[in-house]
């Protein structure tokens, strides 16, 4: 089900408060760029292919298009779609640990120490729950170490049309292991 205008996106205040922090930044450090996600034109895209992919997921979780601040910004839940990292507290953090293995930025640090306090702050306690958080954002950091991904300098704008498996393969971004992909319910 895609997003529509009279059913709006509800972002959660600390989301959106980061989200005018980024721009507000980019804007000082003169970092923002021109949209880069133009749905209706990525809509039209095969399945399978990066763009496509990115449509597919942005309806699936119903979320708009960040199109507005820096390329990392833009980004962001392209690298959901190329990581297969869920959009819950956890798959967020993963994607930031994905990111900081990638190249290390303070902001992917930040964020990601965000939602590792969320987590751990808004899941009620269970043996092991911080033990296997550990292990999914090494998992994910290395995954990045592993990938050849720099997200500040990615042309994604030649990559749309491009089979999505093509482009995780020259990104040289492994496979998302089994037990880090994200239940149905928190995906």
């Amino acid at each position: 089900m895609a997003p529509s205008d009279s059913a709006p996106i509800v972002v959660d205040p600390p989301t959106q408060i980061l989200f005018q922090g980024v721009d507000f930044v980019a804007e000082l450090l003169n970092l923002n760029v021109p949209q880069l996600v133009d749905l209706a034109a990525l809509r039209g895209l095969p399945s399978h292919t990066l763009g496509r992919s990115l449509v597919d997921f942005l309806e699936e979780h119903q979320l708009l298009p960040l199109t507005s601040g820096p390329r990392r910004k833009q980004l962001h839940d392209t690298v959901h779609v190329l990581t297969g990292y869920g959009t819950d507290i956890l798959g967020e953090a993963e994607v930031q640990a994905f990111l900081l293995g990638a190249k290390f930025h303070w902001l992917n640090a930040a964020i990601g120490l965000g939602a590792i306090f969320r987590l751990y702050h808004e899941q009620p306690p269970i043996p092991g729950f911080q033990q296997q958080v550990r292990a999914r954002l090494h998992v994910a950091y290395q995954r990045g170490r592993d990938s050849c991904l720099e997200i500040d300098r990615w042309v994604v704008e030649s990559q749309w049309e491009r089979p999505l498996a093509e482009v995780r393969s020259t990104l040289q971004i492994p496979p998302l292991p089994p037990e880090s992909a994200p239940s149905q319910e928190n995906s």
